[in-house]
């Protein structure tokens, strides 16, 4: 295939793509598909695995996602912390005194709990029961904590119950979490339960943000909860190329993306 040359971080965003769309892609096709030599490929794929975005195998490489896998609540608090204070950081300069506001359950939305002691007449919706009971011991807001299931390890409810009590209600503004987020497939997680409660917290608001870090990007988990065309917000870490950004916005053009 005959391409025009791309710079080393296109192509590994380009690499990034093509796993999005394929179960695994082969050390020769990729050389012909962007007309490089294999030991550049090899060097591609070798920083690649490194950051977290594919598995490289003998010959190629598979999505990292392959391997349907979340990390615990507890484990998810320690990783990108700083990146993650950023995302929250700028998150609640777009809640106002009086908001009604979604706060989906995840470690970057916890940061950004942390934020609103000094906000007044908020009404609050979380599924998760650290957020809510935090807030419940540090700020004046109306906490609505949704029933449901509650999953083991991670603190949040999900189920039917969850879902039916979400689906009666409208916010402002939800603020979500995702395991992966990608130009073709939207925004994943692992948790079909968890999917199920996220699609009925988007429906409810006016307007959705999402709480991103950038190891998110490209990255494809087990099920879809939303479409790019879903979220109005996207707040990230500096780590986004701008490569993938183009894409997105290529594929939703009133996608606002805000880097912290």
């Amino acid at each position: 295939m005959n391409r025009q040359p791309l710079f080393a971080e296109e192509r590994r965003e380009e690499i990034i793509r093509l796993l999005g769309e394929r179960s695994k892609l082969l050390l020769p096709e990729l050389c012909a598909y962007f007309d490089v030599s294999p030991a550049t490929i090899r060097n591609d794929l070798r920083d690649l695995d490194r950051a977290g975005k594919l598995r490289r195998t003998h010959g190629g490489a598979i999505p990292i996602s392959k391997a349907v896998f979340e990390l615990t609540s507890r484990d998810k608090e320690a990783a990108r912390i700083e990146e993650k204070r950023r995302i929250a950081a700028y998150a609640e300069t777009l809640i106002e005194d009086g908001d009604t506001i979604l706060l989906d359950t995840g470690t970057t939305t916890m940061e950004l709990a942390k934020l609103l002691i000094s906000k007044t007449g908020l009404t609050i919706v979380t599924n998760d029961v650290k957020i809510a009971l935090f807030l419940e011991e540090n700020t004046n807001a109306a906490i609505f904590l949704l029933g449901g299931m509650l999953r083991r390890n991670f603190h949040s409810t999900t189920g039917l119950a969850a879902i039916a009590q979400v689906s009666d209600l409208h916010v402002d503004k939800a603020f979500m979490a995702g395991n992966g987020l990608s130009a073709e497939k939207g925004f994943t997680t692992p948790s079909m339960d968890q999917a199920s409660v996220k699609k009925a917290m988007i429906t409810a608001a006016s307007r959705v943000i999402f709480l991103l870090d950038s190891q998110k990007f490209g990255q494809i988990s087990f099920t879809q909860f939303a479409d790019l065309q879903d979220a109005h917000t996207i707040i990230t870490d500096s780590g986004a190329s701008k490569s993938f950004i183009d894409r997105l916005q290529s594929k939703q053009r009133d996608l606002e993306v805000s880097v912290v």
